[in-house]
């Protein structure tokens, strides 16, 4: 539910802030007064598209800002959770625009985009002005209206997951039957895998193979190296000599001189290091062999594999993940036949069930098409349509192919004037009749949905005496179960609402501004005589305003 609505530089209005409550708001003022900018704002506010032109003359930024309470909203509670907008129960949504056109939004005092205002917006407000009621007049709208009003959600969940997965296996059908004969593919990336296969491909033998093709073309300067160190070393004129030559000299004397002693051990141990390295510089000398063959072979396969690489466009190291890639695409294309029989077979059976599904819903709607018909036929006279007829048209479409829809369209006809034949409501509705229509619609469909908030705007447009009272007492019906903000210029409207807000014009001289303020009952009954007898207000005028008030009440 709306609970406050403040206006700051928003096209005539200054400032303004509206305390709102539950059931049916009247909203009145004189022609031009500026009643219909309270819904130009709400729209602004729910993520319509901004306007600089709706920004005070001489203002910087205009600024709308609406607080709701969530109690009746649950479905905006669970949007603002989830997307991480939720502020303990609050909901505070704020916009600005600059007169040069930029425009910014917050909910709950965080930045926000234009798609979020607009999610959380459908969710709190639902405006019926002349320009929503269009939306009416599509087949689109009907036919989810009737679904809505005969709650069928459960009956139309399969009808359109069927229809989603046939379209899913269809196009898997579509595309590999664009393949053609595959055979020729198959013998290819055969071919092409078994290259692959004949060779050790993993990283630990690619890994060992550069090694061994490193040491094999590399043996004789590995020998010749091993070679010359080993007689660097050796016993004859290598370094071990002088040093066991230096050990011998020192032997006498390390007792006598401490430091020589030390000298001696790091000599002593630098002889036994140098004597396991020329140990293990000998060992491998004898481990080399010359193997021109060896070297060849790792040569070739090397060269092998460099030339594999270069085929397929990838580096050595990423053969292993193209010969994987084969093998997939292989067996793909070998089941393909397998695999589009068992498509045609899912195809034939998800189109059996959507098919039952899809009656099932059919055959619900056309009790719900009867009742929705009886229900607004009722409420017709009531609303200045005495005598006129509405109808709910189902069209049953022959499809190719599985529609999330289901089988058939909805068309509303209706017939305003008794012995008319009824016509689709895009051909025959006049504006007025249009909104009273959409006004209808949403008392036999009150509850479908969670929206907590309804605007209407002008509905009252082209009607007055006991059809005024009428849709008047239909609005505060509808607010009983709904907060209603209705603007008016209908009196028989006006003292139907729970509260009363009057918008009036003030001026200065040199500037002018609208002025929104609640009514109290004596100020009820001043606007609602100023509706009913223009500039002089008499004392029978004000009994009329009254005693329309008390019967509202009693009613």
């Amino acid at each position: 539910m709306l609970t406050t609505l403040a206006l700051r530089d928003f096209a005539v209005v200054r400032r303004a802030e509206l305390r709102l409550g539950p059931g049916m708001t009247a909203i009145s003022g004189e022609t031009g007064a500026g009643k219909s900018l309270l819904v130009d704002a709400l729209l602004w506010i729910v993520g319509s598209r901004a306007d600089s032109g709706l920004v005070r003359a001489g203002a910087a930024r205009a600024e709308v800002l609406a607080e709701f309470d969530l109690a009746d909203a649950p479905a905006a509670a669970a949007w603002l959770a989830e997307q991480d907008l939720d502020d303990n129960g609050a909901c505070q949504l704020r916009r600005v625009v600059k007169a040069d056109g930029g425009s910014r939004a917050w909910i709950n005092g965080r930045p926000a985009t234009l798609g979020q205002l607009a999610a959380l917006g459908g969710l709190l407000v639902e405006v019926h002005g002349q320009h929503e009621h269009q939306a009416l007049l599509l087949r689109e709208r009907q036919l989810a209206l009737l679904d809505g009003f005969g709650r069928r959600s459960a009956l139309l969940a399969p009808v359109r997951d069927l229809a989603r997965r046939w379209q899913k296996v269809e196009h898997d059908i579509v595309e590999l039957q664009a393949r053609g004969d595959v055979h020729d593919r198959v013998d290819f990336l055969r071919h092409q895998w078994t290259e692959l296969a004949a060779e050790a491909l993993d990283t630990a033998s690619l890994a060992q193979l550069q090694a061994s093709h490193r040491r094999a073309s590399q043996a004789e300067a590995l020998l010749q190296a091993s070679t010359r160190a080993a007689a660097l070393l050796g016993d004859e004129d290598g370094a071990l000599t002088p040093i066991r030559q230096a050990l011998a000299a020192l032997a006498k004397w390390t007792v006598d001189e401490p430091r020589l002693a030390e000298a001696a051990q790091l000599a002593e141990s630098a002889r036994l290091q140098l004597a396991e390295a020329a140990a293990l510089i000998d060992q491998a000398r004898d481990d080399f062999e010359l193997d021109p063959d060896a070297a060849v072979e790792a040569e070739q396969r090397l060269s092998r594999l460099h030339e594999l690489a270069r085929k397929h466009r990838v580096p050595l190291a990423e053969l292993e993940a193209r010969q994987q890639a084969l093998a997939e695409e292989l067996a793909g294309l070998e089941g393909a036949g397998e695999r589009l029989a068992a498509l045609v077979a899912e195809r034939a059976a998800l189109e059996r069930d959507w098919q039952e599904a899809a009656a099932a819903l059919s055959a619900a709607r056309h009790e719900d098409a009867i009742a929705l018909a009886a229900a607004i036929d009722r409420l017709l006279p009531m609303l200045g349509m005495a005598g006129g007829v509405f109808e709910v048209q189902l069209e049953a479409v022959e499809a190719l192919r599985p529609h999330p829809a289901g089988r058939e369209r909805a068309e509303f006809l209706v017939s305003t004037n008794p012995g008319q034949p009824p016509r689709p409501l895009r051909k025959v509705a006049s504006g007025g009749e249009l909104a009273r229509i959409a006004l209808a619609i949403e008392v036999v469909t009150l509850g479908i949905d969670e929206t907590p908030t309804m605007v209407f705007d002008e509905v009252d447009t082209g009607i007055g005496g006991a059809v005024a009272e009428a849709v008047g007492q239909t609005l505060r019906r509808l607010g009983v179960g709904r907060q209603v903000l209705c603007v008016t210029h209908l009196p028989q409207v006006a003292a139907q609402g729970h509260a009363h807000w009057r918008v009036s014009k003030a001026s200065d001289g040199r500037d002018t501004w609208s002025e929104p303020s609640p009514l109290d009952e004596a100020g009820r009954v001043e606007e609602i005589a100023r509706m009913l007898g223009g500039a002089e207000l008499t004392a029978a005028v004000r009994t009329s305003a009254r005693q329309m008030l008390e019967k509202a009440r009693k009613a």
